[in-house]
């Protein structure tokens, strides 16, 4: 596999490893250069010298993290960010500390889970654990024995995926990635045979084995994210749960950035463009890994509506910018441009929560109940036209 963990003595040498600085040579001084380099996780990424600082100064934030979260381990024990009260004699002051402490858990995460804390804050907050703990110890391994050789729709359109995924990554763009991806992929695709497999999970599984490592806790990864975390139905056949987050985005633009949806409506710019492959993908196309992971901390904690908070942030980021464009073409490369360079996570989540404001789980879910009728019976209406005859001249 792509790694492993062992002991907290390699977990530390691992992260301290990878925690590294990117020095640009003398020769690229001006900002207008463009230079490459690899990231974290080993993709590469083009840049100029501004972009090359801002991630130095975001692994510097990123070793602090480090610091806190072994700091906490080494003061309430492992496993700290599970606890949910600290000790106290009166049940009041229980409920207030456990109150207190999923705040201070929060307020961390959205800072950033370190690297190396990843897989297994992940796996334990987001639930895959427990989902995993209901079935045989050996689910993963019969499914992935028993599924070998079968050849479906699903498997096909993994196969044909493959090698577009992530091309030029040096682990995943192998045979030995290919492989461990298909795996996932396929599995995943007999558990659930309602979803099979939608493109745009062959980045989302990509991206959980580089962070999680082995591919058993990929696919509880991918599992609990389709299952528990996201809307029903965003990767069946029909997308109706993606057509159903886009109409809940573009409401939400219009409310909250009146002026830019104002703007876009003028232009006839449909905001699913974009935002289609934001959410099927979950940023992992669009924004760099490290950002886009930052993003993913939140999801598996706080849920979907970081989804949100996160696509109405780019827009507000370059909101004077968008006010300017006369073409829809200029609307598209300036989102495209903006996200692949948006190299500093706490920037956008910084207007994420601070400047687009609050956004609860219930008023999402409301939207949702309140848009998915109309938009299921335009999907109807597309469907009988599809499959409606033609009327003889017309």
């Amino acid at each position: 596999m792509y790694g492993t963990q062992e002991s907290r003595r390699n977990i530390s040498f691992d992260y301290q490893s990878h925690v590294i600085s990117y020095r640009p040579s003398i020769y690229t001084r001006r900002a207008n250069i463009t230079v490459k380099f690899q990231d974290l996780y080993e993709f590469t990424v083009e840049g100029n010298v501004d972009d090359v600082n801002v991630l130095n100064e975001v692994r510097e934030r990123v070793r602090q993290q480090g610091r806190v979260w072994w700091a906490l381990e080494a003061s309430k024990g492992a496993n700290w960010y599970l606890e949910t009260n600290v000790s106290s004699s009166l049940k009041g002051s229980l409920k207030f500390s456990a109150l207190a402490n999923a705040v201070t858990l929060r307020r961390l995460i959205r800072k950033g889970i370190p690297p190396v804390w990843r897989p297994k804050v992940w796996f334990t907050l987001s639930g895959a654990a427990k989902k995993k703990s209901t079935v045989p110890e050996s689910y993963y391994s019969d499914l992935t024995k028993a599924t070998a050789g079968e050849v479906t729709a699903a498997t096909k359109q993994i196969d044909h995926d493959l090698p577009r995924t992530f091309p030029g990554h040096p682990w995943l763009d192998t045979p030995e990635g290919h492989a461990a991806l298909r795996r996932v992929l396929v599995v995943y695709s007999f558990r659930d045979s309602y979803v099979g497999y939608c493109q745009g999970l062959n980045y989302v599984a990509a991206l959980l084995l580089l962070v999680m490592k082995t591919e058993e806790d990929a696919f509880w990864m991918l599992a609990v994210l389709l299952e528990n975390v996201l809307v029903n139905d965003c990767y069946t056949n029909n997308l109706t749960g993606c057509h159903v987050e886009q109409r809940v985005f573009k409401d939400l633009l219009a409310k909250k950035l009146p002026k830019i949806a104002s703007h876009l409506e003028d232009l006839e710019f449909d905001v699913s463009l974009v935002a289609t492959e934001w959410f099927l993908c979950l940023f992992s196309k669009s924004l760099p890994s490290e950002t886009t992971l930052r993003v993913w901390d939140i999801l598996f904690y706080e849920g979907a509506k970081v989804l949100f908070n996160v696509a109405l942030a780019i827009f507000k980021m370059k909101e004077d910018e968008l006010l300017l464009t006369q073409h829809v073409g200029d609307v598209v490369h300036i989102l495209q441009k903006s996200t692949h360079h948006l190299f500093d996570p706490d920037e956008l989540l910084g207007v994420a929560f601070d400047k687009i404001g609050s956004m609860t789980t219930n008023t999402i879910s409301k939207e949702r109940k309140k848009l998915e009728p109309e938009v299921m019976a335009e999907l109807d209406e597309r469907l009988r036209r599809l499959n409606s005859p033609k009327a003889d001249g017309s």
